[in-house]
């Protein structure tokens, strides 16, 4: 199959290798253009762009250009920028979703999942409307959530079943499927994106609550005035009990290697632990 193909992150790549491996003519990727990154003022490509030109693929930064290659389906993961209606009205795209849609559309469903105490998510393959994730179905794989599953790792469960997703339905030629998806059917949640106050932690919340936090990544919290990022924690007792935190400028540390450093006093964050 001809495919175009529309991704960014780091998260993306395993889905265009997964589809370059599967024989599939892929005429041309499309990414977010290049970044500053780092000191120097170097830039460099995002990750998609990177595994393209090592496969030999063809690059553009132009969503507009899938147009001029005879592609038969487009393919679109983590892209983060909307493909305009004329474009869809042209070329058929479906997208590599991670939820059960219609929960958590948007920008961060892994994320929200995880903080809602959600035991199941997934991945929809879905085709892609002008509507924000509202487009029809064609296939879900169902992955489970543990009490102590991150985000990070939920994300490499979801990818390697997105991967598959993918390969299986493009198997069978677009005519026989593109038409043939099932409507959204259930509660419509917005997973908006993450902010700094969304990672604060709060004491007042229950151990469980925090822990999730904790478990999306960037969790940070404030002793003696300055930030304490919370890299990792346990629930022992009821209780959130670091294991990995970083003081504001300096690297991360053991929490006992802190804390003994530190001294909390008895009436301080940590002090009876």
């Amino acid at each position: 199959m001809r495919l175009v193909f529309l991704g960014t992150p780091e998260i993306a790549v395993p889905h265009l290798t997964a589809l370059y491996e599967a024989g599939h003519d892929i005429a041309l990727v499309v990414t977010g253009a290049d970044k500053r990154r780092g000191r120097g003022g170097r830039t460099s490509p995002s990750p998609v762009k990177a595994a393209a030109l090592d496969l030999g693929l063809p690059v553009s930064h132009i969503v507009d250009d899938v147009l001029d290659v005879g592609a038969d389906l487009g393919v679109v993961v983590a892209f983060g920028r909307i493909v305009r209606p004329h474009v869809l009205a042209e070329l058929s795209m479906v997208n590599v979703h991670f939820s059960l849609l219609p929960r958590w559309r948007g920008a961060a469903p892994v994320e929200r999942a995880i903080l809602s105490g959600d035991e199941v998510t997934g991945v929809d393959l879905m085709r892609v409307e002008e509507g924000l994730d509202t487009g029809d179905v064609y296939a879900r794989a169902k992955v489970p959530i543990g009490p102590d599953t991150t985000a990070d790792e939920l994300r490499v469960a979801l990818v390697a079943e997105g991967s598959r997703l993918l390969v299986e339905c493009l198997a069978t030629p677009v005519a026989e499927w593109i038409d043939a998806g099932r409507p959204q059917r259930g509660e419509t949640i917005y997973a908006e994106k993450l902010t700094s106050s969304d990672l604060e932690l709060d004491w007042s919340r229950s151990a469980d609550e925090n822990h999730r936090i904790v478990r999306v990544g960037g969790a940070w919290t404030t002793f003696r005035d300055t930030r304490l990022k919370i890299h990792s924690a346990d629930l022992r007792a009821g209780r959130l009990v670091p294991i990995s935190v970083q003081p504001e400028g300096k690297p991360a540390m053991p929490f006992d290697a802190w804390r003994n450093g530190a001294r909390p006093g008895p009436d301080e964050l940590f002090g009876d632990l």
